[in-house]
């Protein structure tokens, strides 16, 4: 999963995913994130960058329209599915 710093910008899908100055994967889907205030993605990485440590670590961009947006990636969802964060 993927969240961009800009949450004016939107994900569609088939934007390019970038790392270490190269194109590693691509975003399949993407959504706005009403509840985080932010704009999401679904998107695949190469094999040797999709790990844990490699996903916490950062590093990541979006290109929309020829513009590298940085980016958070990480396994885990972005959105609170056991409603901690509400009962806090």
């Amino acid at each position: 999963q993927f969240r961009l710093a800009d949450p004016s910008r939107l994900l569609h899908h088939e934007e390019p995913i970038w790392a270490d100055g190269r194109i590693v994967g691509s975003i399949t889907s993407g959504m706005y994130g009403h509840r985080i205030d932010g704009s999401l993605g679904m998107g695949y990485v190469q094999g040797e960058i999709a790990n844990a440590q490699r996903l916490g670590a950062g590093g990541f961009e979006i290109e929309i329209a020829w513009e590298r947006i940085p980016t958070t990636a990480q396994l885990e969802p972005f959105y609170d599915p056991r409603s901690l964060r509400v009962r806090a």
